[in-house]
């Protein structure tokens, strides 16, 4: 009977008012004592009440039933497929929704909804893997943000493949621990990406002078990430480095003359296709044979050849020996040595090498000279004296 009677009533009421109303048989439903025959017609009520033109009625009902294990499943079911503003609590949190009705509602909803279900706690592997693969760049933003969603490390990459030129997500990807190495190395390539671009195209240099300076860049954070990851990480760094056409030889001669030995043996053997220990056992042996042997089955070019080997010389006569700053930066008596060396040599073909060891040579004393006086900034002045000794006399 009271449920004939708001059928009655809702006939000529109000929005806002048929709104109130729903809400309160919606939690009647859910929360009251009722008959078999009451529960029946006030579940049919809230049936016809999904052709409400209003959606603050049909919103009214999503709120009550978002979070209910006792709603009735096709009410939900209608909710979780109407117009955003109506489905988003339902998308975010009814127990009702099965893994594949949320990968279904990601492939073809918008970005509200898509952003509504990837909140979602406990989120599935398979529900994060369709945001991943077809989720808007708000969607995959909540999805990484989700502390309680199961995202597999494939559905990350495929995330930095998407949208990894924009700041937000590359911003939150590299916040998180869990991200290995490769990872953020493919972060680094769409950064290095974005940044040519907006410089191209904004003329501050010219696209050719653009593409070598974010090529210096980015092997040069290269060689920082590498200094900074796990051991275990740097074979699959390089592996990917390999796929993705970046591990280039200038990119393994900075690596040896940073002193970043790990890198560089690691490149050595994946490019060679040997064991790394025999790798290790070729670069410190003092006979140059193994590793001559080594170089050339690697694939790396003749003409950078005397370059790894006055760097591999001068390694072996301690030339790293109190230098400071780890394996994150050129060297730069390193430098400047194998730099000396190469230009002994006869040939002609050699002067490529020599411009490239150039270059290393001035970022190599920039970067001493800014160490040095961040380190003479950073020292406390001296306390004044009582004595006039060293003052001037006018």
């Amino acid at each position: 009977m009271i449920v004939r009677q708001f059928l009655q009533w809702v006939r000529n009421a109000r929005p806002g008012d048929r709104a109130d109303a729903t809400s309160a048989l919606a939690r009647a439903y859910l929360h009251s004592d009722l008959s078999a025959d009451d529960l029946a017609a006030a579940e049919g009520a809230l049936i016809m009440l999904l052709d409400d033109p209003s959606p603050l009625v049909r919103r009214a009902l999503a709120e009550v039933f978002a979070s209910s294990q006792k709603a009735p499943q096709v009410v939900v079911n209608a909710l979780a497929n109407d117009q955003p503003d109506v489905a988003v609590p339902v998308l975010a949190r009814s127990p009702l929704l099965l893994d594949s009705d949320l990968v279904d509602l990601v492939a073809t909803g918008e970005a509200e909804t898509q952003a509504a279900i990837a909140s979602r706690a406990l989120l599935p592997r398979p529900v994060g893997a369709a945001i991943a693969e077809v989720g808007c760049a708000q969607a995959c933003l909540v999805l990484l943000e989700n502390a309680d969603a199961e995202v597999t490390p494939a559905s990350i990459d495929r995330i930095v493949e998407r949208f990894g030129h924009l700041a937000p997500i590359r911003e939150t990807l590299l916040s998180r621990p869990d991200i290995p190495a490769p990872t953020r190395q493919a972060l680094l390539t769409k950064l290095t990406e974005t940044l040519t671009g907006y410089v191209a195209a904004r003329r501050w240099l010219t696209p050719d002078h653009a593409q070598y300076a974010a090529k210096d860049s980015y092997e040069r954070a290269t060689v920082a990430l590498a200094a900074e990851a796990r051991y275990e990480e740097i074979a699959a760094l390089v592996q990917h480095l390999r796929d993705s056409g970046h591990l280039t030889p200038g990119l393994i001669l900075r690596a040896l003359l940073s002193g970043n030995i790990v890198l560089f043996e690691e490149a050595m053997a994946e490019l060679a296709g040997i064991p790394i220990d025999r790798v290790s056992g070729y670069v410190h042996d003092r006979n140059s044979s193994g590793f001559r042997a080594l170089y050339r089955k690697s694939g790396l070019p003749d003409i950078a050849y005397p370059a790894f080997r006055e760097a591999l010389a001068a390694l072996r006569r301690g030339v790293l020996l109190g230098e400071q700053g780890g394996a994150a930066r050129l060297k730069r008596r390193m430098v400047e040595q194998v730099l000396a060396r190469c230009e002994q040599e006869l040939s002609g073909e050699i002067e490529p090498l020599l411009t490239l060891l150039r270059r290393f040579a001035v970022e190599a004393a920039r970067e001493e000279a800014r160490m040095f006086c961040d380190d003479l900034m950073a020292a406390p002045l001296p306390v004044p004296g009582n004595d006039d000794h060293g003052r001037l006399v006018a």
